[in-house]
């Protein structure tokens, strides 16, 4: 039986969630097109409309501050570009870090190519920005704050009060974009209570469906759409819609944050002793210790990333090196080394990424594993 530690490149389905979407696309009237006028479309717009409303509900914000998109990289791209373009009087400065993930990134450089300043700051071997580098940076010229909460490489969690409590001293007229995507069910989420102005976040990362993601702008928030067309979802993201994708999502953000708290702290014990047994041989932890539990970068000695990954892939234990979106490059985790680690011990790190559903035993299995390749490739 196989054995999967990627889930933060991805997660599997629910079950409930699987029945759901098989019940809705063999159903007899739940395919309508949510935008027709006749019973179809009006169930369809129905069904949609009680999505929107259990997940306003579970992340604490308006139902009509909620977009649904097609991927959190949508979402990213829509609330960086679509800001600073609808205001072009907020400023011409962009503060970020170089640890982001690529859908951020790329956005910033394409903003720069156009004229922005895209201000940088510094992270720590925790991964965290540099607060008084913030602070300094931070001008009347900001337009927009974006941040990962939790990074999909190291699992180091954004200092955010702090974050807000700078911006609220030096330039309250910056908003702040959040990168939820990896926080998503696994740390608590009320957007109207969190200081943010926009957040992005995303469905196959909690064990709903690929191709559906959300994006949270808060009331009185200008944000230029990036997809236009039909008009859909009062201009800002034109496309039909899809009514099993969003009930899909619903009913996995629903799932997972049950027992958000009670989870956490499961996760917390699981890797703590999965990475207790780590470095008892000798491999070296990357995590920061206070990083969200359900993210274990670590070294091993000895091995490159690929190597390791694919000896663990012939016991059928999954794992990853790099993001997901930049394993095929073959290239030294860019997030590793903003964090100041080494190129030699980065060079060869693999990623544990955890679901509330891995157990203790596959935990052991796999430590049992990387002892047997150890034995036989370090002989």
């Amino acid at each position: 039986m196989s054995i999967y530690f990627d889930n933060s490149a991805t997660t599997k389905p629910l079950p409930e969630v699987a029945r759901l979407v098989f019940e809705s696309l063999s159903g007899e009237d739940t395919f309508g097109n949510p935008g027709s006028l006749h019973r179809l479309g009006v169930l369809a717009e129905r069904d949609l409309s009680a999505s929107a409303e259990k997940i306003s509900s579970l992340l604490s914000c308006k139902k009509e501050e909620l977009i649904f998109t097609s991927c959190g990289s949508e979402s990213v791209n829509t609330a960086i570009m679509g800001y600073v373009h609808q205001n072009p009087r907020a400023g011409k400065k962009i503060i970020s870090t170089r640890t982001e993930h690529k859908a951020s990134l790329e956005s910033l450089s394409r903003l720069e190519k156009e004229g922005y300043e895209i201000c940088y700051i510094p992270v720590g071997l925790d991964g965290k920005p540099d607060l008084t580098a913030l602070e300094n940076a931070l001008d009347e010229n900001t337009a927009l704050l974006t941040f990962t909460h939790v990074n999909n490489e190291s699992g180091s969690i954004l200092p955010l009060s702090e974050i807000v409590a700078i911006r609220n001293k030096k330039n309250r007229n910056a908003k702040i974009h959040l990168d939820c995507v990896q926080s998503l069910g696994k740390l608590p989420i009320a957007l109207s209570r969190m200081g943010v102005d926009m957040a992005s976040f995303s469905g196959h990362k909690i064990h709903a469906l690929k191709g559906f993601g959300l994006l949270y702008i808060k009331s009185g928030v200008r944000v230029q759409p990036l997809i236009i067309g039909g008009g859909q979802q009062g201009g800002m993201r034109s496309g039909t819609q899809s009514p099993y994708l969003a009930s899909a999502f619903a009913l996995a953000l629903e799932k997972a944050t049950e027992k958000i708290e009670e989870n956490l702290s499961k996760m917390t014990e699981l890797r703590d002793f999965f990475s207790c047994e780590l470095e008892k041989k000798g491999v070296s932890i990357l995590s920061p210790k206070d990083a969200l539990p359900y993210v274990l970068n670590v070294s091993f000695p000895h091995f490159q990333s690929e190597t390791m990954l694919h000896c663990l892939e012939e016991k059928e234990i999954y794992v990853s090196t790099v993001s997901a979106c930049s394993s095929k490059t073959k290239a030294v985790s860019y997030v590793l080394s903003e964090m100041g680690i080494k190129r030699e011990i980065a060079k060869n790190a693999v990623r544990f990424s955890f679901s509330r559903f891995n157990t203790k035993e596959e935990m052991q299995t796999a430590l049992d594993a990387i002892s047997m390749i150890y034995e036989k490739y370090m002989v």
